[in-house]
């Protein structure tokens, strides 16, 4: 499996998603995130309403799109990420 990444207002964001064989919607997404200075979350999953998804394709885009949100959400709203 590819691992995709992106770097989103100098945060790089992972995408970490795990299979789950045997059922219809097998893709568990989710992502990490590695601020600037070094720091890297623990792995955080999609909201459960969109957590699992049909093609890994889907998953990995889904989870770097979340990863951004998250980001956006931390800097511009002050949320924190850790």
């Amino acid at each position: 499996m590819s691992m995709q990444q992106c770097v989103h207002r100098d945060y790089t964001i992972t995408a970490d998603v795990v299979e789950h064989p045997g059922i219809p919607t097998p893709w568990a997404g989710g992502c990490h995130i590695t601020t600037p200075d070094g720091r890297t979350t623990k792995r955080i999953p999609l909201p459960i309403q969109h957590a699992f998804l049909a093609e890994l394709e889907s998953a990995q885009r889904s989870s770097i799109a979340h990863g951004k949100w998250l980001v956006d959400q931390s800097l511009d709203q002050g949320n924190t990420l850790f």
